[in-house]
């Protein structure tokens, strides 16, 4: 089994195609301290929870809004790319320890889907964790689905996110706008 971190519903998608096409057992992990706001966390849940019944896929939820936590370790970062290297070493952390309590063969995230994260800064966390955990980390470059992804997700008609999930991405979003 490979435990996946999942960010989003429509990032799912197409990863949990790709893997199960491979003949991989899946289970999804939603841990996402970084989204903000409130209300954004809870639309974000709703439609995981909307692919997880399609997908007959387990969810592992942390569904602790962590947010106090994640700007205490993230507040003194807040420019690209640091802040977002720390937001992706909180969640594959938490990842690769519950992967190795569970006893996982791996473990992976949906952000390798996203052609607006730090893709090669994500792989190398994975890599370091799998070395510090002693747990593979699967590697797979899914943004050649992110078209799909959100295609099907329009399909569906999950709600898709116009950001990140951080309080700096929303602002980097909405002003941008101005």
């Amino acid at each position: 089994m490979i435990l996946l971190h999942i960010c989003c519903g429509p990032c799912a998608l197409y990863p949990v195609s790709c893997l199960r096409q491979r003949g991989l057992s899946i289970k999804g992990f939603f841990y996402n301290p970084n989204i903000h706001p409130y209300q954004e966390y809870q639309m974000r849940i709703q439609a995981l929870e909307k692919v997880a019944q399609i997908e007959t896929l387990e969810i592992i939820w942390h569904r602790e809004y962590d947010l106090e936590y994640f700007l205490e370790e993230t507040l003194f970062r807040w420019q690209k790319p640091k802040r977002c290297e720390r937001c992706y070493y909180l969640r594959l952390k938490k990842c690769a320890e519950l992967a190795v309590k569970l006893r996982a063969e791996a473990f992976t995230t949906t952000l390798l889907q996203s052609p607006f994260q730090y893709h090669e800064l994500i792989r190398d966390i994975g890599k370091e964790l799998e070395s510090r955990y002693k747990i593979p980390f699967y590697y797979e470059d899914w943004r050649v689905g992110y078209k799909e992804g959100k295609n099907r997700a329009k399909t569906l008609a999950l709600y898709l996110q116009r950001y990140c999930g951080c309080i700096f991405s929303e602002k980097e979003r909405y002003l941008s706008r101005s």
